[in-house]
């Protein structure tokens, strides 16, 4: 059987970043004008005061310290909270197709890769801007591959379900490259004026080239050993945003069509799940944990990586042992652990083991294990 290899890693960061204090700073404004505007229903008892926010909470409850967004000028005024992204023509390259090509590139580059070589393209993350045609058939005209490319979404898991999509392709023989994009632009499914949530998310792309081992020239190469995947069906992790929508004489505009989650007991359940499903994949592969010198996690919560890196080596893990980024990038969704990934590998030796891991809604997880050639 033909041996997959990743070949090559592209980050796409954009050029704007929101610090918690900018967060905090215009959340705690539209608190005020809210609790001022509803006073007499709230005496009453009929309207709910708002929270304001804090930075400490923020930093306690998750790790994160800022996010990157496409535009934060919209986000950060109190009367709107949106980002300003003006909807392009349809003869436009559209803004998810425009960041794939940017991390795609890097990603191209770094595997000594042009788009000859690539037979398919997979654009696997958590919300797509349209619904068809497809944004990978539209990354693949941009790009100039002849091949064939489709869509999917397993939420933050999509870019670990990918890779195993992009691993079967070449063990089949049906692709000789695959590339594999996770465009999170996740500030626009963000309830900006819920508490519990509106400091979670950050946006980014990532990229990752899978090829097989006998074409793979570049200089930073990793065996895929072995992967795991597994669903678990959960409402705790839920956005109901959808062209069915139109149906309802609410509108889409309602706070029930954006994220939401119930944090706890999504701690509760995933943590063991994870750190489960991590030690698995490692056993499945014939390895035991401490071969491995690195875990790539999905970068959604501090606390929920820290409990889940305890799980699996009986410890707390070392900075290096389980790199984080979500301090600076927040959770980008299925781009997490690849940008983990991306930023914190190159310095491993030739034959060091590492997981990546990711986690989210579905419940799904996915695991991958990797060498360094």
């Amino acid at each position: 059987m033909k041996k997959a290899v990743i070949s090559g890693t592209g980050l796409y960061t954009p050029a704007q970043s929101i610090t918690n204090e900018e967060l905090v700073a215009c959340f705690n404004t539209y608190v005020e004008q809210f609790n001022a505007e509803h006073a007499a229903a709230i005496a009453a008892g009929t309207v709910t005061a708002l929270e304001p926010s804090s930075v400490a909470f923020i930093e306690k409850a998750s790790g994160i310290k800022a996010r990157y967004v496409m535009e934060k000028a919209g986000i950060l005024d109190p009367q709107r909270m949106v980002s300003h992204i003006a909807e392009r023509g349809d003869d436009d390259l559209s803004l998810q197709a425009e960041i794939c090509v940017a991390a795609a590139q890097q990603a191209m580059d770094r595997a000594g890769k042009s788009a000859a070589d690539i037979d398919m393209v997979l654009v696997a993350c958590s919300n797509m801007q349209r619904a068809y045609p497809a944004m990978a058939v539209e990354v693949q005209e941009a790009l100039g591959i002849d091949g064939y490319g489709f869509d999917m979404n397993v939420a933050c898991s999509s870019a670990t379900f990918g890779i195993q999509q992009a691993v079967a392709a070449i063990q089949s023989g049906q692709a000789r490259a695959v590339l594999v994009l996770n465009p999170e632009i996740t500030s626009g499914h963000l309830n900006w004026r819920d508490r519990d949530s509106h400091f979670i998310f950050g946006d980014a792309c990532t990229a990752i080239i899978v090829e097989d081992a006998e074409t793979a020239r570049g200089a930073h190469r990793w065996e895929i050993l072995d992967s795991k995947l597994k669903t678990s069906f959960s409402n705790n992790i839920r956005n109901n945003f959808g062209f069915l929508n139109r149906f309802d004489e609410q509108g889409v505009g309602q706070a029930d069509k954006l994220f939401r989650q119930q944090g706890r007991k999504v701690f509760k359940d995933v943590c063991p799940m994870a750190a489960e499903m991590i030690k698995d994949t490692i056993a499945h592969a014939g390895l035991e944990v401490p071969q491995v010198s690195r875990y790539w996690l999905h970068q959604a919560n501090l606390n929920m990586n820290q409990l889940i890196s305890r799980m699996v080596l009986g410890r707390d893990a070392e900075p290096r042992e389980a790199p984080v980024i979500l301090d600076e990038y927040a959770n980008t969704s299925s781009a997490g652990s690849i940008i983990a990934f991306h930023k914190h590998s190159d310095d491993m030796a030739p034959g060091q083991l590492g997981v990546i891991c990711s986690f989210g809604a579905g419940y799904s997880i996915g695991c991958v294990v990797v060498k360094r050639l």
